[in-house]
């Protein structure tokens, strides 16, 4: 938020509750503010706790989906170029002869149903 719309919404405040309630009602959001950063603070600790010394923040950084930008995503797979196809194969293998297919015995077809045209 940018300066304007704080003051903005203080003066809209300053308006709606009056000159006399601001300081209350300023106390109580203070209060909620740090009550709420308490909250946060204390399930990060117990997230640390329970995952234990390998917990690291730089991790769940890495896990933010605001950081994906399929714009992006899409215009570097684009703009990548293509991996050269290999003819040949990748390890230097002995060359193995190739399986023969087995040849399987001729199956037999079965017997179609003769048609009855009197069964209803």
């Amino acid at each position: 938020m940018d300066p304007t719309k704080l003051l903005f919404i203080a003066v809209l405040a300053l308006f709606l509750v009056g000159p006399e309630k601001l300081p209350d009602y300023a106390q109580r959001l203070a209060r909620f503010v740090r009550a709420a950063r308490r909250m946060l603070d204390d399930a990060k600790d117990r997230v640390r706790e329970e995952l234990g010394p390998d917990f690291d923040e730089e991790e769940w950084r890495k896990l933010d989906p605001r950081q994906y930008d399929p714009r992006r995503i899409i215009r570097d797979a684009l703009l990548e170029p293509p991996e050269p196809r290999r003819s040949e194969p990748v390890d230097d293998a002995v060359d193995e002869p190739e399986p023969q297919p087995v040849a399987q015995p001729a199956r037999k077809r079965p017997e179609l149903a003769t048609f009855d045209d009197e069964a209803t």
